[in-house]
């Protein structure tokens, strides 16, 4: 199979900026930090890229697909047929919130977002909420209205459904820490319970 030499440099760009900019956020993060740590020269980042702005985009955006796909996955996996309401739900919730290993310089990269917003550019946050947490909210959604119209729910807003939802699963402080097992599986029971409690027909 013949490599694309182009395709390859954009990869290591792109695989060296989501671990540069995991680590050190947009403002700090420079171009000629990623460079080193992409194995590439200045100018080749520039031959790919316009600006810091639009590689950073480009990276939040594909990372974001990933991961999004990756959690749409579970949705498809766990809310597809479901049998016992509250249990499908915390195994889907436990599989949801875990913490993935593949995914650790996403969810990074997201805390630094949320730290420092306001100095982000706002076409990179569009793409990533476009891309990733709408996306996967409106998957969501459409699994719950589906449950309501099963007479198993009763909706009136599936999208407000799916953010109280995810609220109520994820509240471990995941942000500030990796919860261990035992804390997801408590947190995700308690969230499961008072979604169904405002939700439950």
């Amino acid at each position: 199979m013949t490599r694309n030499p182009r395709a390859d440099k954009r990869q290591a760009i792109l695989a060296g900026a989501l671990s540069v900019f995991a680590r050190d956020g947009y403002t700090r993060a420079s171009i000629d930090t990623i460079s080193a740590a992409a194995g590439v020269s200045t100018r080749t980042i520039y031959n790919h890229f316009t600006d810091k702005a639009q590689l950073f985009q480009t990276v939040i955006q594909e990372s974001a697909t990933a991961a999004g796909q990756a959690q749409i996955a579970i949705i498809d996996r766990h809310l597809s047929k479901v049998t016992d309401l509250e249990a499908d739900l915390v195994e889907f919730g436990r599989a949801f919130v875990a913490p993935a290993a593949d995914q650790t310089a996403h969810f990074a990269l997201v805390r630094q977002i949320n730290a420092e917003a306001g100095h982000i550019p706002a076409a990179a946050i569009e793409a990533w909420q476009e891309t990733g947490p709408r996306r996967v909210r409106r998957e969501l959604a459409g699994r719950l209205e589906r449950l309501a119209g099963q007479g198993l729910l009763e909706i009136g807003d599936p999208d407000r459904a799916a953010l109280h939802l995810m609220a109520l699963i994820s509240a471990t402080g995941r942000a500030v820490a990796v919860p261990t097992e035992e804390e997801i599986a408590e947190t995700v029971r308690a969230g499961v319970r008072v979604f169904l409690h405002g939700y439950l027909r």
